[in-house]
């Protein structure tokens, strides 16, 4: 009997190795870079596909049921990841932490999904995990039908008002500036405004946290999304404004203005934000927590592991 426990956590443990590194292997080959259009629409059947069968799983009543879909969700969001690497290295200038992030993500999800299965084993059924899987569909789904241009024309209508509104905050402050469409120009020095500069990443983030905690209040959850979507979004105004001044003005490159002055204010008032909604809304503090304890649930990956550690001199 013991044999036999031996060997099945051993095939377990293998699997939830050997999946997402297989998964990364056929991303790479099958979506080579520069991907064409088709290899680009292909990848949206994964990756909607993923979002759809985690939002039916989390909207599910019956819970094995429930983390069936959520295990193929998270397997086929995974795929979707496993696509990205080598897009990510190339369009963002060889950036390798950019890339390794992506490549651990991967292994992540996979491991969202061998949580659904433990739960299934054991008929354990958490809600940290329903969780972030509604978190992930609402989220991610909003993300990536306005990144992908499902919605024709959204995209750009954001950052045109992103960058009009930018220049409004530098014109209230007495700084002139030009501006065509998303391009915004200061002392003849052009600074474009992109879609990542609208801050839709972190402002969705909030949106998938609040929104997919099942169990809190309406009224409670309006409230969380103000104090953090409506501040997120002014914020980051200024924080493009600061970025064109400073450029524009010579104080800094715009390396460091924008990926170590602009992003870090960032971090900070999302780190900020994220504590103010704790007091809103302590529930969001709970499941946050939960998924940091997930390794507590001892499955057959994580007794693997800790022998591992055992071992080492």
């Amino acid at each position: 009997m013991v044999i036999s426990a031996e060997k099945n956590i051993a095939r377990v443990v293998l699997l939830f190795f050997l999946i997402p590194t297989v998964m990364l292997i056929f991303g790479y080959l099958l979506f080579p870079y520069p991907p064409s259009t088709l290899t680009r629409q292909l990848s949206f059947i994964p990756l909607f596909l993923g979002l759809f069968f985690l939002g039916f799983g989390f909207l599910y009543k019956k819970k094995n049921i429930a983390s069936i879909l959520k295990i193929i969700g998270w397997s086929l969001f995974s795929f979707f990841w496993a696509t990205m690497p080598i897009l990510l290295y190339f369009s963002e200038g060889g950036d390798v932490f950019n890339t390794s992030v992506c490549i651990i993500g991967v292994y992540v999800l996979c491991y969202m999904a061998y949580h659904e299965w433990l739960s299934l084993q054991r008929d354990d059924h958490i809600s940290c995990l329903n969780w972030i899987a509604g978190g992930t569909f609402l989220a991610g789904g909003i993300y990536f039908t306005i990144e992908n241009g499902i919605i024709p024309g959204l995209q750009e209508w954001l950052i045109e008002n992103v960058a009009a509104q930018t220049v409004d905050v530098l014109h209230l402050f007495g700084v002139v500036t030009s501006r065509n469409q998303a391009l915004i120009i200061y002392n003849k020095t052009p600074i474009l405004i992109i879609f990542a500069c609208t801050a839709i990443q972190s402002m969705v983030l909030f949106f998938g946290m609040i929104g997919a905690l099942s169990y809190v209040s309406i009224k409670r959850k309006i409230f969380g999304l103000l104090v953090t979507i409506v501040p997120i979004y002014f914020l980051n105004l200024i924080r493009n404004a600061s970025v064109v001044y400073m450029v524009g003005s010579g104080m800094v490159s715009f390396e460091l203005a924008h990926n170590v002055i602009g992003k870090t204010g960032s971090l900070l008032a999302l780190i900020v934000l994220l504590f103010v909604t704790f007091k809103i809304i302590p529930e969001l503090y709970d499941e946050i927590l939960s998924i940091i304890h997930l390794p507590k649930r001892n499955g057959p990956v994580e007794l693997f592991l800790k022998r591992l550690r055992r071992k080492k001199p």
